[in-house]
């Protein structure tokens, strides 16, 4: 290996690690994080302020001030002017790092006070390497840094000098067929890897790195589709002609209102899969109150007519309960055994329960991971529904494809996922989406206040609840400060109290017996309770028609879909519903567009695409639960197009050679089935 021939010193080696390269192959695929263009260099007595650029300056003066607030400033000069750059954070960091007489470069925004030109927090590298100069052109990679790499002095030009002397002896084979190569204008490959870690232009790196994002994209939709037609040839025992009578009693007598035309079409697409033979794995999409729940009890309805039992898996308890709840509710009068199973069941309850299932005795059982347990043995079980699907591991989804004859699975989403990336990441699913909402719900009103404004916001709340409606008032709950935030919901509940003393209020949090969260949602729904005071855990699931107001506190700490989740709880029923954002007036720019794009939509595939645009893919869904993979060069937002383009390719590849056995994709058969079995875990589990 090329890198134990450097003689790397055990901190240089650490340092390596940490930045997740350990062998050759990993400092190849280790790409810049951006290029400086040299060709494209701004002198600074040609800047006006207000631009984004990159200078390449001296440092001539530095300067720790501690006056007003405390920062620290460094003066660099070239031959045609002067520039400060500002930083107001970890000032004793750069103050050690930046020295007088030091030659770098400095990245960011201008800007003009007066006959001064700052740049503050700019991204700066050194040139330390005496035989650079300045005046040289090129383009010159500037790659990922970290602590360690800065006290090894592992600077961007020796990792660069390191691939470079690594492609002297090392070249990466071909696999892409020449036809593709010409379609698509990619390079070859061992060209790719020169361009891209001495590129001559900016245009070489760029196109060094669309044929790496294009590679990976590829290889990721040859393996999807690739294991969707492997699917689609495995027979299912499980097989349902038609609907039976439970199933036309419950849509013809029962339910109270009419399917719209998404529920409807679902319950086609559901229909046509478990009459296949085929095992169905699909996804429901739709936004919050869309009716997602009707159709898969449409589903369970189906497998039940026909001796079938069927599961009903939620992510938290009190989600698991309220579905209990409403589906015992729609299903008393057909005379459904239907049973809940969750963790905190007392072991009396556990052993009935399992005794019902193996015997046939219970035909719905509603829980949580609880039910994904070896000992839970159902006799006939024909349907699996998992709600809110991607919070759930991966490794939890793909219990239920284990067998041959596995029962049929409908996954559900609340959160609206872009197509693209659906496809993407719920790749051998099957998608059905309802986009409408039933009729008669009105559009939520949703506005931002500051703290100055709690009393109107208050009297607002009176005058709602006076005239008998209800309200959640929700605090955040996050990981790293979950006793702080439980703290401050508590005292939120005492707050209320006083503040509405001629109304009663509820506190619901995940932290309370289960037989206490049913006793304060039995009260809230009666109507008992006027204002429930809650954590996050009614973000999901909650059905109270009544409830027309949420204020959210904190919002500028939640994520814009679980905004959306939340306020999703509110606007079920005849009165306008009202969500009140409770903001911190010091806002972070990221905070103020998910607020702002809060106000101005209702409409869940629209803020989708802007909080997957806000928090990248692997956020968005969590990448270690959804499964979502990690790729080194692609971005799934930026770029689609790609994907489309690379998934289209894919599908017309194995259209025509389903297992890439023809003679001119020999090199791409060899790396595809490679790289497969490189990531069959994580295929298997998708």
């Amino acid at each position: 290996m090329f890198l134990k021939k450097l003689n790397i010193t055990p901190a240089r080696k650490k340092a390596l690690l940490s930045a997740g390269i350990q062998s050759d192959w990993d400092l190849l695929n280790f790409a810049p994080r951006r290029y400086l263009d040299r060709n494209s260099l701004s002198p600074i007595g040609s800047l006006s302020g207000d631009e984004e650029t990159t200078i390449a300056a001296r440092v001539i003066r530095t300067e720790m001030i501690t006056r007003g607030k405390k920062r620290f400033e460094a003066i660099l000069a070239d031959e045609t002017g002067q520039l400060k750059c500002v930083w107001f954070r970890a000032t004793g960091y750069f103050s050690k790092m930046i020295k007088k007489g030091e030659v770098i470069t400095a990245f960011g925004k201008t800007k003009r006070y007066g006959r001064f030109l700052s740049m503050a927090h700019p991204e700066i590298d050194f040139i330390r390497n005496p035989s650079e100069n300045l005046k040289t052109l090129g383009t010159i990679p500037v790659y990922p840094g970290n602590q360690f790499f800065k006290k090894t002095y592992i600077t961007s030009p020796v990792l660069q000098q390191w691939a470079i002397s690594l492609l002297e002896h090392y070249k990466p084979g071909e696999f892409l067929p020449s036809e593709i190569l010409n379609e698509f204008g990619l390079p070859q490959r061992g060209e790719t890897y020169r361009m891209l870690h001495q590129p001559e232009s900016m245009r070489e790196a760029l196109q060094a790195l669309k044929r790496l994002k294009f590679e990976e994209l590829l290889l990721f939709e040859l393996a999807v589709h690739y294991l969707k037609l492997r699917k689609a040839r495995r027979t299912s025992h499980i097989v349902v002609n038609k609907p039976g009578s439970l199933t036309r009693r419950f849509f013809n007598q029962i339910l109270p209102f009419k399917l719209t035309d998404g529920q409807s079409s679902a319950l086609r697409d559901i229909k046509n899969d478990v009459s296949s033979g085929v095992q169905m794995n699909r996804l429901l999409q739709g936004d919050v109150g869309s009716g997602k729940t009707v159709v898969a009890l449409g589903a369970m309805l189906m497998l039940l007519d026909h001796g079938y039992q069927a599961a009903f898996l939620a992510p938290t308890e009190v989600l698991a309960e309220q579905h209990f709840r409403t589906l015992s509710g729609y299903l008393e009068p057909l005379q459904t055994d239907i049973r809940l199973l969750t963790g905190k069941r007392t072991a009396k309850q556990k052993r009935e329960i399992l005794e019902q299932l193996a015997s046939g005795t219970t035909q719905i059982a509603v829980g949580t991971h609880a039910i994904i347990q070896d000992n839970v043995i159902f006799k006939n079980l024909g349907l699996v529904v998992i709600d809110e699907q991607h919070r759930f591991g991966v490794i939890q989804r793909a219990h239920f494809h284990k067998e041959e004859n596995s029962p049929h699975v409908l996954s559900m989403s609340a959160t609206p996922i872009p197509r693209s990336l659906a496809m993407t990441v719920f790749g051998k699913l099957d998608i059905s989406v309802i986009k409408e909402l039933p009729s008669g719900r009105k559009p939520v009103r949703t506005a931002v206040r500051m703290e100055k404004k709690r009393p109107d916001v208050y009297n607002f709340l009176r005058n709602v609840l006076k005239d008998g409606g209800q309200a959640y008032v929700v605090f955040p709950l996050v990981e790293e400060s979950e006793a702080m935030d439980l703290k401050n919901a508590v005292a939120g509940f005492e707050h209320i109290s006083r503040e509405f003393p001629e109304f009663k209020a509820g506190l619901l949090h995940g932290k309370m017996k289960p037989d206490e969260k049913d006793r304060v949602m039995k009260a809230f729904e009666s109507g008992e309770v006027h204002i429930l005071v809650s954590t996050t855990v009614i973000e999901v699931g909650i059905n109270v028609p009544n409830a027309s107001v949420m204020i959210i506190e904190h919002a500028e700490r939640f994520g814009l879909s679980q905004l959306h989740q939340l306020r999703g709880r509110i606007g079920r029923g005849s009165r306008q519903s009202y969500c009140i954002l409770m903001a911190d007036v010091k806002q972070t720019r990221i905070a103020r567009e998910r607020l702002s794009t809060m106000t101005s939509s209702n409409d869940g595939f629209h803020i989708a695409e802007t909080d997957l645009r806000l928090r990248g893919p692997g956020d968005f869904l969590g990448t270690r639960q959804s499964g979502l993979p990690e790729f080194k060069f692609a971005d799934l937002i930026e770029d689609e197009p790609m994907l489309c383009e690379a998934a289209s390719l894919a599908e017309k590849i194995l259209a025509d050679h389903p297992e890439l056995d023809h003679p001119s994709l020999h090199t791409l058969q060899d790396h595809f089935f490679t790289y497969l079995k490189e990531k069959k875990a994580f295929f298997e589990m998708m």
